[in-house]
C-alpha cells in the first residue's frame, strides 16, 4: 500500500522544493529590482545636486557638465536593465505560478489517493470485524 503511494509523494515533494526555490528566486529578483531603482533614485538626485554648471568658471563648468552627462548615462543604462529584469522577473512569476498549481494539482491528487486507501483499509477493516464477529456468535449457537 505505501509503495504504491510512495511515487506520487515524491514527485508532490519535488514539485514543492522547486515551488519553494521558485519563491527564493523571485525574492531574490526583487531585491535585485529594489537596487536598481533606488541606484537610479540616488543617480537622479546626484544630478540635481550638482546644482547650475553656468554660473561656474568654464573649466569647472566644462567639467560639472561632463560629470552630470556621465551620471544621466549611467542612470539610463540603469533603467535600461532595471526594464530587462522586470521582463525577466515577469517570466519568473509566470513560472512560479505554473509551478504552484502543478503542485496544488499534485497535493490534491495525493489526498485523494489517500482517502481512496483509507476507505479501502476501512473497508478491509470492517470485514475483519464482521468475520470475527459472525465466528463469535457461531461458535456461541448451541
Amino acid at each position: 500500500m505505501t509503495s504504491a503511494r510512495s511515487p506520487l509523494h515524491r514527485l508532490a515533494d519535488l514539485r514543492e522544493r522547486t515551488v519553494d526555490r521558485l519563491k527564493s528566486d523571485l525574492g531574490a529578483k526583487q531585491a535585485l529590482q529594489a537596487r536598481y531603482v533606488a541606484n537610479i533614485e540616488r543617480m537622479q538626485r546626484l544630478c540635481e545636486s550638482t546644482g547650475a554648471s553656468g554660473a561656474l568658471p568654464p573649466a569647472l563648468s566644462l567639467n560639472c557638465a561632463a560629470y552630470k552627462q556621465s551620471v544621466m548615462l549611467m542612470a539610463e543604462s540603469h533603467r535600461v536593465d532595471l526594464q530587462l529584469h522586470e521582463a525577466d522577473m515577469a517570466v519568473a512569476e509566470r513560472a512560479l505560478h505554473s509551478a504552484a498549481r502543478e503542485h496544488e494539482a499534485l497535493d490534491q491528487l495525493v489526498t485523494r489517493q489517500q482517502a481512496a486507501w483509507q476507505r479501502v483499509e476501512n473497508s478491509r477493516d470492517q470485514k475483519r470485524q464482521d468475520d470475527m464477529a459472525s465466528q463469535v456468535w457461531w461458535r456461541a449457537q448451541p
